[in-house]
């Protein structure tokens, strides 16, 4: 189905909405990408965390990358500011999947997808979740899972927009008009970054230009059966530096030069819901688009899309409806498409079926458990498996979660036929993880503070690492023989230590290895969030500082002797304040990276120093 046809069949599902609006519930935290159906978040037994838009908001954060920066088993790394890569709990880039409103962002591309000026401005939350999650996701969610939940509005017509200036500008509309009988909600995004040297010459600015339109809709067209859809395009323009001639110096290996980039992505869903027996059975049909083109303009155009048709039921087994059942049962069958034009004959097909029984018991113990099966088209046949359990301690302020799974990614376009810069291998088979956590929870405080550790253990086979020694450099890929080990600990908290001042912190600790024994590259072995918000004159005005400390990352020198060496540890400080001028518009100021720390998370690629900006918020 064209975009085109998505678009046509979107708008004739979305009707105009007129039914008066109603006295709204509110209803328990959950957490929208826990399985195939949401799940209540004191009863999820992985690890996760949910970053809201106000805390995004406080820390004046305007993309993805910036806001996964020390989230707990999470390190994100740069090589320039439009070529990031996000790995949870030390796997592989790729095997975190980046969703949108729950459609995928990548569309198989060639070569994994780089974070660049992704915003999260018009969102509602990020969702991060630790862990295999392949049952309900399939390839690519082996490490974890990333879904950006866009805002949909509340009940009633509502509008707004924010503007921020600084080396650049961003700016951001929304509007959404929401009755009983469903919404509309348009969100316009716009990212200007004049960037910065990338090789630290103190040359030419590389900077990024990021224009997104989203779209979502919900119809409610009668008591039982209800429509939707969610559309989403962006174009991203952006300049880089690329390693230069061979040097025996970091810092001018690479070159200060003027290569140029172009990013197109359109991700697309719509969605059928019928709902049976008083909510106790529900039927979803849902199919999904998605589609991601580069151009360097140093090698072929690239284009990469998937097709996802999938079908879900979900029954409450006592009884209840699917939204209040304590023994819920979903069961998915799903068929999924991929192709690129690296490789213009060759075309990956799976079929798959999953089932996910949850239970919730009386004495505060919650189970999930659910398995899948895919019979892929170009590999082996594949079982993957998961299981998760909570437990709230009668009568205590504790509450104890443990998980495990197994999980597979398959080999990417590029890994498998090659690029300007490597050399394929169509014999690669994908890669599979094992896992589990164990963790516990506890609250303090009356509620005031919240703690959580978690330990971690995880186990990589057939690991795609890439050969760099050929006379050519160009990177050979092969599955390694052994396993890939990773194991850490996660610990999160919070504390509202008085009316006006809230305290957090996150800590990882990680050690990741290659099946050669070696510590794997851009995994740090410490990093260290602490932030605090201070709210003032009465309730107006807030100030948050954010403080990020790694250290213990490796990475290879693609230059001299060509060696695996430790980077410099660093820390940073970033300070950002607001205030209400009225109920309605905020005023806005930040300074990222405020001692102006020179530091770098990949060899030879420096990254942005001081900076200040200012700008106004405005919601109706």
């Amino acid at each position: 189905m064209t975009t085109s046809r998505l678009l046509l069949l979107s708008t004739a599902l979305i009707a105009p909405l007129a039914a008066p609006a109603q006295e709204v519930t509110v209803l328990d935290p959950i957490i929208v990408s826990a399985g195939l159906t949401p799940a209540p978040a004191d009863a999820y037994g992985r690890a996760y965390t949910i970053l809201m838009r106000e805390q995004i908001e406080a820390r004046g954060i305007t993309t993805l990358q910036d806001a996964l920066r020390g989230v707990p088993g999470v390190s994100v790394s740069s090589s320039g500011a439009n070529t990031t890569q996000v790995r949870i709990r030390g796997a592989e880039a790729d095997h975190t999947l980046i969703l949108v409103d729950g459609v995928e962002v990548s569309g198989g591309s060639p070569a994994g997808y780089f974070l660049s000026g992704l915003s999260v401005q018009n969102i509602e939350r990020v969702e991060v979740l630790r862990g295999p999650h392949s049952v309900f996701y399939g390839s690519s969610a082996s490490a974890g899972v990333i879904n950006i939940i866009t805002d949909k509005g509340t009940e009633g017509l509502h509008h707004g927009g924010t503007m921020d200036v600084g080396n650049g500008h961003s700016a951001s509309a929304h509007v959404s008009q929401r009755t009983a009988q469903g919404g509309l909600a348009l969100n316009l995004s716009q990212i200007d970054d004049h960037g910065f040297d990338y090789s630290g010459d103190s040359g030419e600015k590389d900077g990024l230009r990021r224009n997104t339109i989203g779209f979502a809709g919900d119809w409610k067209a009668t008591e039982t059966l209800t429509f939707g859809s969610t559309l989403r395009w962006t174009k991203e323009e952006y300049d880089y530096d690329s390693f230069g001639p061979s040097t025996n110096e970091a810092d001018v290996i690479v070159d200060d030069n003027t290569p140029e980039g172009e990013t197109r992505e359109f991700q697309g869903a719509v969605f059928g819901e019928l709902s049976m027996l008083d909510g106790r059975l529900i039927h979803r049909l849902d199919y999904q688009r998605s589609v991601f083109k580069l151009d360097t303009f140093d090698d072929v155009p690239k284009r990469a899309e998937s097709d996802t048709l999938a079908y879900r039921l979900s029954y409450g087994l006592d009884g209840l409806p699917v939204d209040q059942a304590r023994h819920l049962v979903n069961v998915l069958v799903e068929h999924e498409d991929d192709d690129s034009n690296i490789a213009t004959d060759y075309e990956r097909e799976r079929d798959s079926v999953a089932l996910e029984y949850r239970a919730s018991l009386d004495n505060g113990l919650d189970l999930q458990a659910g398995v899948r099966r895919d019979d892929n088209k170009e590999y082996d046949d594949f079982t993957g498996w998961t299981l998760g359990l909570s437990w709230r301690i009668p009568g205590q302020p504790v509450r104890l979660h443990a998980s495990a799974g197994r999980a597979q990614v398959d080999p990417s376009y590029e890994e498998l036929f090659g690029s300007l810069y490597s050399v394929g291998n169509p014999d690669l088979t994908p890669e599979q993880n094992r896992s589990y956590d164990l963790g516990v929870e506890l609250s303090f405080l009356n509620g005031r503070g919240l703690i959580d550790v978690t330990y971690f253990h995880e186990r990589m086979t057939d690991e795609i690492t890439a050969d760099y020694s050929s006379p050519d450099f160009l990177a050979r890929y092969s599955n390694a023989d052994g396993e890939s080990p990773r194991e850490g600990v996660e610990v999160t908290g919070r504390l509202e230590a008085t009316d006006t001042l809230d305290l957090s912190f996150g800590y990882t600790y990680l050690n990741a290895k290659g099946p050669d024994g070696r510590i794997e590259v851009r995994r740090p072995k410490h990093e260290l969030q602490l932030s605090s918000t201070l709210s003032f004159l009465d309730d107006r005005a807030s100030a948050t500082a954010t403080l990020r400390r790694v250290a213990g990352n490796y990475d290879d020198q693609f230059y001299g002797a060509y060696a695996r060496a430790e980077l410099p540890d660093y820390t940073t400080l970033d300070l950002a304040a607001g205030y209400n001028l009225t109920n309605e518009v905020r005023l806005t100021g930040r300074v990222t990276n405020l001692f102006d720390e020179s530091y770098s998370d990949v060899w030879g690629y420096a990254t942005r120093g001081r900076q200040a900006y200012v700008g106004v918020q405005a919601r109706w």
